[in-house]
């Protein structure tokens, strides 16, 4: 029997991944990846083309997507796996955050202009194409015009937080972007919950609210975990009684130390998410346009 390999958050060029959705899926059935779950940023955009490609190579896709987030004026990101995306309150919250993103990009491009870097606002617009536009379209615009010399250090010179570019934005609320994934039959889970620099208090606080808003999930193990940091996220797993998942969150083969379906395995005394996926809903989400 065939082992079973899932990898449960990545990303296309639906939002600010440097392959297809097509090529996500070939990627993913090339290192073994047997369910995958598209998880773009605030967008359904790249699952039609990917649910083709999965249906066509033997690869279990579910339906997913990363929601952006306001909690106690943080943001965080939560994804919605195993959603239906034809969903109508789903696609009603998308488009609210897919007007905020817009809303940021001309914010961003506004404060570029002011720091003597034009341009930037048509060049992401035009990569973005009909995808989302993020801060990595424009990290990519100040590589390529030589203002910075990676992609990290644009963040740290322009777009990270309290620098000359940064745009402090409202995202869903919490309750609200949960309740999204839930009205579409997903599960919620946090993704790569260490990533926001929070203490023990104010993480159990935020799986408080998490869970009392009907989160079931978190990740446990990401393409960057240590082992020390997959303790730590299985320890609040099993104090809040959340199950876990596992997620890549690939963005570009270029990125050596992240790739798909190169992931640890589940701690055994997590209960796995994808327990909670419905069996067949797979094969009966209608066609997206």
């Amino acid at each position: 029997m065939n082992e079973i390999k899932y990898d449960l958050h990545c990303h296309s060029s639906a939002s600010d991944g440097a392959l297809t959705p097509h090529e996500v899926v070939l990627r993913a059935k090339e290192h073994g990846v047997t369910t995958l779950a598209l998880t773009d940023h605030d967008t359904i955009a790249g699952l039609a083309q990917a649910r083709q490609t999965a249906n066509e190579n033997n690869l279990k896709l579910i339906s997913g997507i990363e929601l952006s987030c306001t909690w106690n004026k943080r943001t965080f990101h939560i994804l919605g796996l195993d959603i239906d995306p034809n969903n109508a309150e789903l696609l009603k919250g998308i488009q609210t955050l897919q007007d905020t993103r817009l809303e940021r990009a001309h914010k961003i491009a506004h404060k570029l202009e002011k720091n003597k870097v034009p341009g930037a606002l048509d060049a992401v617009l035009e990569a973005a194409g009909s995808g989302m536009i993020t801060r990595s379209h424009f990290a990519d615009f100040l590589l390529k015009n030589n203002y910075v010399s990676t992609m990290q250090g644009a963040f740290d010179h322009y777009l990270g937080q309290s620098k000359s570019a940064f745009v402090n934005t409202q995202w869903a609320e919490l309750d609200n972007a949960i309740n999204w994934i839930i009205k579409a039959g997903g599960c919620a889970v946090v993704a790569h919950p260490l990533r926001y620099k929070l203490t023990a208090s104010w993480m159990r606080r935020f799986l408080t609210a998490f869970k009392e808003y009907g989160g079931q999930g978190m990740e446990i193990i990401t393409g960057r975990s240590n082992p020390d940091e997959v303790r730590r996220a299985a320890h609040f797993a099993t104090q809040f009684e959340l199950y876990g998942s596992i997620g890549s969150d690939f963005h570009n083969p270029k990125n050596q130390w992240v790739e798909l379906g190169r992931l640890a395995t589940l701690p055994t005394n997590i209960r796995p998410v994808w327990q909670l996926f419905t069996p067949d809903k797979i094969n009966i989400i209608k066609t997206m346009n």
